[in-house]
């Protein structure tokens, strides 16, 4: 009798570490983005729903002391973004975090855990795809010249374009301004302008991970902070800590 063996592979591990690059229809990324999008608001809404009556049941059964009520007047509205932003940042009561002043707040409450999602996302795409960028470049001298690839080659990888325009005040703070950010020259909304720019932020908050999680594996942790004005146009404020 003969035994026949499996032809072993003989893949070099240059092919191993730098795979065949695949590529997909670009308008399957729009698409996939939407889904995406009403995937975690759907996951969002039932993990907030079950942490809810999760503390309910502890403050019946008096484990937790209840949440204090938030007041229904602000006066001030530096007093109204402290309340919201101390009632986001509590960990330990979602009743309190679900209360608001006002009907924008209880609109920025509920997509907030979406927010937090698809920046993690965002995060992890953006480190993974920069290492890779980064494969056969030297060493960055100085922090404009990372910032200078995230405009340029982070942004043409991502987005097919080189970013419009950028600012710095040569202390740790960089504005990257795009006039035609691809994420968002599809959205629209048959309610109002306003609608629309909502949704546009919430679109923009992937993009904001992808930004941080490259700077994030070039030795950088800062924040980045997306602001929408005007559609389709997106600049991205980035802060880095002084020495940077």
């Amino acid at each position: 009798m003969t035994s026949t063996q499996p032809a072993v592979s003989t893949a070099s591990l240059s092919q191993l570490a730098d795979p065949p690059l695949k590529q997909i229809d670009g308008a399957a990324m729009d698409y996939f983005l939407i889904e995406m999008v009403s995937t975690l608001r759907e996951s969002a809404a039932f993990a907030t729903a079950r942490a809810k009556k999760l503390e309910a049941e502890m403050i019946e059964n008096g484990l937790i002391p209840p949440p204090q009520p938030v007041p229904n007047v602000v006066k001030r509205d530096s007093t109204r973004d402290s309340v919201r932003d101390s009632a986001r940042d509590s960990t330990t009561s979602l009743v309190s975090r679900a209360g608001s002043a006002s009907g924008k707040g209880l609109v920025d409450e509920e997509e907030e855990p979406v927010r937090q999602r698809l920046e993690a996302i965002g995060m992890h795409v953006g480190a993974n795809f920069c290492e890779r960028l980064c494969l056969s470049r030297p060493l960055f001298a100085e922090t404009l010249d990372v910032i200078k690839f995230i405009c340029k080659d982070v942004w043409a990888a991502f987005w097919d374009k080189q970013v419009d325009n950028l600012r710095t005040n040569h202390r740790g703070v960089y504005v990257l301004q795009d006039n035609m950010f691809k994420p968002i020259t599809r959205l629209s909304s048959w309610e109002s302008r306003a609608d629309a720019l909502r949704k546009a932020r919430l679109y923009a908050a992937m993009p904001a991970g992808i930004i941080r999680g490259a700077l994030t594996r070039l030795g950088y942790n800062g924040t980045v902070v997306p602001e929408i004005t005007s559609m389709p146009q997106c600049t991205f404020q980035i802060k880095l800590p002084k020495g940077s």
